[in-house]
């Protein structure tokens, strides 16, 4: 059994439930990827995971150009959800968004959420392209859950809806070098806001401090990148909240 789980190096996540004995099929790209670029074939051994079931050893049982099916064998993972937060971010160039996904899939988030800010460089993102990426990296990393990643959403229009029960932790980079607002006490649910390469406007900023939900915090005593802010802003969550242990 182990020998079987040391030889499956590709993992691949699936719409499709996952059980003993549960057939999976194979979709174009995933069969292209299997047979035509890592030369597997039936018999072949593949690590499966949907988001809800954990995840799976199985056996390729079917291999074709088009597609192809797999056969649930083991379940060798049960199924870990992370802790209930979002990642609210501006979009900026390309490369460094992808890598704010790629990071967020990896830290552990429920939810990705671009929002268009004043000051926002890119006006426009491919969702389907990005959530194609967040699972992209769920298989690289071993990760077992894929947040969704919505819709670029104006940040007025975000807020004027906002959950009542989730807090929102605010990177503010007007408060770098202060000690005003700290994560020594984590609040969940809720969602970590990183600004553009701008920074937020006046406007902006007085309607986040408003809300009864928003705490502001600093991230130490540099200015930050946009990308770099996302990361230090979600793992010091997870360290108030014991998830980095």
């Amino acid at each position: 059994m182990v020998r079987l789980m040391t030889t499956a190096k590709v993992r691949l996540f699936v719409d499709h439930p996952l059980g003993a004995g549960q057939p999976v099929p194979l979709s174009r790209e995933q069969a292209h990827y299997l047979f035509s670029v890592m030369r597997m074939s039936t018999g072949g051994l593949v690590k499966l995971f949907n988001g809800q079931d954990g995840e799976w050893l199985a056996e390729i049982s079917e291999a074709g150009k088009k597609g192809g099916e797999s056969v649930c064998r083991e379940a060798l993972r049960p199924q870990v959800v992370p802790p209930d937060l979002w990642l609210l971010f501006a979009p900026i160039k390309k490369a460094r968004t992808d890598f704010i996904v790629e990071k967020a899939v990896e830290l552990g988030v429920r939810r990705i959420v671009p929002v268009q800010t004043r000051f926002t460089n890119s006006e426009r993102i491919r969702q389907d392209r990005l959530q194609a990426h967040a699972m992209e990296a769920a298989e690289q990393c071993g990760a077992l859950f894929v947040p969704e990643v919505a819709e670029l959403t104006r940040l007025d229009r975000l807020l004027a809806d906002w959950p009542a029960q989730r807090a929102l932790v605010f990177c503010d980079e007007a408060e770098v070098g202060s000690r005003a607002g700290t994560l020594a006490e984590a609040p969940a649910p809720a969602a970590v806001l990183v600004g553009p390469e701008g920074g937020f406007s006046d406007e902006e900023r007085r309607a986040l401090t408003a809300m009864e939900q928003t705490r502001v915090i600093a991230l130490g005593p540099r200015i930050l990148r946009a990308d770099t802010a996302a990361v230090s802003a979600l793992t010091l969550w997870q360290v108030a909240q014991g998830d980095w242990a």
